[in-house]
């Protein structure tokens, strides 16, 4: 209820899966044949940090890129730094999922977010409102 969900509107590109492709920056719907988005490009990065400046509650469920290639890890940083400086400005910030955990520790942003949960899974069915197995089993007991 209310709660919008934002999606990159540009990627940067890529001839190859490699960290020496060649790129080009591409609109999200005109990815040309033998090209993949391997980023999120710089549109959607500047689009990305004006709504995270403006919002109260921010929850993170996987990087932008593919990280783990320096070629390709500029958005998720980006996405990170927008995170970090909304959390500094009074917003709430959730990062969940091995990948996204993996990225504010490899990039050193993990305590510049309000919080950091590795049980990605268990985190959004938690959200959902599902009473997760371990719990139950307290209030069980």
């Amino acid at each position: 209820k209310g709660v919008q969900i934002h999606l990159p509107v540009d990627v940067i590109g890529a001839d190859a899966f490699s960290n020496d492709a060649k790129t080009q920056v591409f609109d999200v719907n005109a990815i040309p044949e033998g090209w993949q988005g391997l980023d999120a490009g710089p549109r959607s990065l500047a689009i990305f940090d004006t709504l995270l400046l403006n919002s109260k509650t921010i929850l993170w469920n996987g990087p932008l890129g593919v990280f783990e290639m320096e070629s390709f890890a500029k958005g998720t940083i980006a996405l990170g730094e927008s995170i970090a400086k909304a959390t500094k400005n009074g917003a709430f910030s959730l990062v969940g999922g091995g990948d996204s955990v993996a990225a504010v520790k490899q990039f050193g942003l993990e305590e510049k977010m309000s919080y950091v949960s590795t049980g990605g899974g268990a985190m959004l069915e938690m959200l959902e409102g599902s009473v997760l197995p371990g719990i139950e089993a307290i209030l069980n007991d």
